[in-house]
């Protein structure tokens, strides 16, 4: 299912692939290779592709790994342009075992919690591109809202 995410119309015309990833979906590893469909009028990468090649990991991530007990959304994201993406570049997401067992700790003490992951875009020579902060949504399925 997740080598299907390739073939997501916007990641496919956007030339983003998902070129990596961990057994257990706790890493992913994307490619944005600079084509003619994600040129901005400067030449270089749009910065929508480079911030769309990074949007939807950490909450595939979390999904994964907690199950489905856990309701998981994406809430906020930022991205600085750091250089000019000039070629092909990468980003990876990952979380640790640790990681996720902090998160699932925090959600069934609180009910639900925003949690904000970073993340880099970089090019082949290892110059970062963008910088990201992705913030997650995780709530337990079973946690009462209060009446609004």
């Amino acid at each position: 299912m997740i080598r299907a995410v390739n073939w997501y119309p916007p990641f496919l015309f956007s030339g983003i692939k998902v070129v990596d990833f961990a057994d257990d979906f706790s890493m992913f590893r994307t490619r944005l290779k600079l084509t003619w469909f994600n040129r901005n009028l400067m030449g270089t990468a749009f910065g929508g592709s480079l911030y769309a090649m990074c949007d939807p990991f950490f909450m595939f991530i979390l999904l994964i790994q907690l199950g489905e007990e856990y309701i998981v959304w994406d809430k906020t994201a930022s991205i600085e342009f750091v250089k000019p993406g000039k070629g092909t570049v990468y980003a990876e997401f990952k979380l640790s075992q640790a990681q996720i067992s902090e998160i699932k700790i925090a959600v069934d003490r609180d009910g639900k919690g925003v949690f904000e992951f970073p993340c880099e875009v970089i090019d082949s020579a290892g110059y970062i591109i963008a910088k990201l902060k992705k913030g997650v949504y995780v709530r337990r399925k079973d946690f009462a809202k209060p009446n609004a």
